[in-house]
């Protein structure tokens, strides 16, 4: 227990310390935004601190912070340093990077800030890795709550009766101007995401659950090594590439850059405090990783939520606390298809005021959706976790040369550039030695990952000394 504690409170005192170190290294100013040079009336729109908050916060917290910490608690109590640390130092920086690089370029998307600061070649790879990454956390995004919610009404309402549901209300979500539905809707979910959250800490704190305290032991039941696997795993609970694609979204809706701490780096920690409640919920419950392997591999990861959710909180308490894992998913998804839409009309050059090119773009990328829905879940699921965080460990590098660029201190830029190199070695190690990669061993994998994130950390040192020597 005095380990969640701790955490917890690391997770604030980040937010208040380094997240003002960050703040410090961008430097904010008094510039107009997006939302008011440009305020196109469906992207670009103004929108209240709070309000921007907790879209932001409902944009990024899909089922990683829930299905992927309860994945990633299978690993142990580690899992509380990785996302605590992860979340601080990586996570929290990635989004905060994004959203304020992109709101110096007019709300442009990751992809359109790669080729900026890495070139075209880095454009285009980052435009199909996106629009990828994209439609698979849609996809995913729509199977997960469709299961919840199924669980919790009349059989004849199934799991297919509500994706079709959620697959219309995402055409809705992502057609329509940003503060006409979600807008209107995501101040009500994010009550019920806070009223969730509340739910299950108190929970574990007035049940009688007892959490191991922290071991580096590697406690996975199936013998997948932490690393590279719970990096991977948890995803959105401490770093995560889809929230590069999320943050330029609200960076066209924020009305200074100094509310950027709060909104892009505050989310990142309220998303990590969500993961480490669930983290902890999963190795409380379940009393042992095995016992917890074993119920995600016989329920799945939405009967484990539904099992956990309905013995702590009881029946009422538990189909809330549902109500409100499922508000997570659905709110990502929505915005996953809307930012999706967002890049293909930067490639098409249609002019998205037009309710038109809106549909002509939304409309194939919905039914390519509805297509993958059929696909088995956990595959598509480690299909995601490997881009996404593919996706982070560019976002960072493109961070990185941004910083180098401005002219900021010459070290600076490393705020961004030791994640971008670690996040370097997790997905090339990954890869390497997953069964959907290349299934090779750790004897390979291993310093192949190292000397690839080294190469291209000696790459930025190199480059780092040649803008600063040029500028002197």
């Amino acid at each position: 227990m005095i380990s969640l504690i701790l955490a917890l409170v690391v997770l604030l005192v980040g937010f208040a310390v380094y997240g003002k170190v960050v703040e410090r290294v961008f430097g904010p100013d008094d510039r107009q935004t997006p939302a008011i040079a440009i305020n196109d009336g469906v992207d670009c729109v103004p929108m209240k601190p709070w309000k921007a908050f907790l879209v932001q916060l409902l944009n990024i917290a899909g089922t990683g912070p829930i299905f992927g910490a309860l994945m990633g608690a299978c690993f142990g109590p580690v899992v509380f340093l990785w996302i605590v640390f992860g979340s601080i130092l990586g996570g929290a920086v990635h989004d905060y990077m994004s959203g304020m690089i992109s709101c110096r370029h007019g709300g442009d998307s990751i992809a359109e800030l790669s080729g900026v600061y890495l070139g075209s070649a880095a454009k285009w790879i980052m435009r199909v890795f996106s629009i990828v990454l994209l439609t698979l956390t849609g996809t995913v995004f729509v199977n997960s709550p469709a299961a919840l919610i199924a669980r919790l009404t009349p059989a004849v309402l199934n799991e297919k009766f509500w994706i079709v549901v959620i697959l219309v209300y995402y055409v809705l979500a992502t057609l329509l101007p940003i503060d006409k539905l979600i807008g209107k809707l995501y101040p009500i979910f994010g009550v019920i995401l806070i009223v969730m959250a509340v739910s299950v800490l108190g929970g574990i704190f007035f049940g009688g659950y007892k959490i191991p305290e922290v071991t580096l032991a590697d406690l996975h039941p199936e013998g997948l090594p932490v690393w590279p696997f719970m990096f991977v795993t948890v995803a959105c609970g401490a770093i995560s590439g889809f929230h590069a694609t999320q943050s330029p979204m609200i960076a066209k809706c924020i009305t200074s850059e100094k509310q950027g701490r709060a909104i892009f780096y505050g989310a990142m920690i309220a998303e990590s405090v969500i993961a480490l409640i669930w983290a902890a919920a999963g190795v409380a419950f379940y009393g042992a990783t095995d016992v917890l392997n074993n119920a995600i591999s016989t329920l799945g990861q939405s009967g484990t939520v539904y099992e956990i959710s309905n013995t702590m909180l009881g029946v009422v308490g538990g189909a809330l606390a549902v109500v409100g894992v499922v508000v997570c998913p659905i709110t990502s998804g929505d915005t996953a298809f809307r930012s999706a839409r967002l890049i293909l009309a930067e490639i098409t050059h249609l002019d998205q005021k037009k309710i038109k090119n809106r549909l002509i773009i939304t409309l194939p990328l919905l039914a390519v959706g509805a297509v993958l829905t059929q696909l088995d879940f956990n595959v598509l699921w480690r299909y995601f976790s490997w881009s996404n965080q593919t996706l982070a460990m560019i976002s960072l590098w493109v961070a990185t040369a941004y910083l180098v660029k401005e002219g900021k201190h010459p070290w600076a830029s490393l705020l961004t550039a030791l994640p971008a190199a670690f996040m370097s070695a997790v997905s090339m190690t990954y890869i390497l030695m997953a069964s959907e990669g290349f299934g090779l061993s750790q004897g390979i994998a291993y310093p192949v990952g190292a000397v690839f994130a080294v190469a291209l950390f000696v790459t930025y040192v190199v480059l780092m000394r040649k803008v600063s020597s040029q500028k002197n």
